[in-house]
């Protein structure tokens, strides 16, 4: 057998690969500005929550309102059912956080046992993980903004690696 040399050029060749950097604090909070700017109640209840739970993209987008909401008035905890493991999350909401879903709850019209973030070709079904894909890469003004930081609202992996910078941050 001869030894060929092949001329292929890898797929990764330079483009970055592994784990994304976390978002900073600065970069969260450039990011929520900008959604306030924009608008968009939803966006921004997304993006909060996000923040907040740090729940992975597809238990987000399967919490539906009576999970954190009795009628307008948005809980200070919430607990869902992780689908990947099975077991129940607990997470704390901010004050902001709040404002924003109770907002988006009161403009969407949302009843107690929508979804919290329903489709808008079908009222009955949930935001799917493609549209909320397609959401962060076309032209909206939150996807401007995600695009460069992050690959997702999934924070869930990044979320030590972000409050140990800040943890190191305030103690410097």
């Amino acid at each position: 057998m001869q030894n060929q040399s092949y001329s292929r050029i890898p797929w990764n060749k330079g483009k970055l690969v592994g784990q994304k950097a976390p978002l900073t604090q600065q970069q969260i909070w450039s990011l929520r500005i900008r959604l306030e700017a924009a608008g968009n109640p939803r966006n921004l209840a997304l993006f909060n929550l996000a923040i907040d739970s740090k729940l992975r993209a597809c238990d987000l987008l399967s919490l539906r309102v009576s999970d954190i909401a009795n009628g307008l008035s948005v809980q200070s905890r919430g607990k869902v059912i992780q689908q990947k493991t099975g077991r129940p999350v607990r997470f704390e909401l901010t004050k902001r956080t709040k404002e924003s879903v109770r907002r988006w709850i009161e403009v969407g019209e949302l009843s107690a046992d929508s979804y919290l973030f329903p489709s808008r070709q079908q009222a009955s079904k949930r935001l799917s993980s493609r549209q909320y894909a397609r959401l962060r890469r076309c032209g909206r003004p939150v996807t401007a903004a995600f695009q460069p930081l992050s690959g997702s609202f999934d924070l869930q992996s990044q979320w030590p690696l972000l409050t140990r910078r800040r943890r190191s941050e305030s103690l410097a």
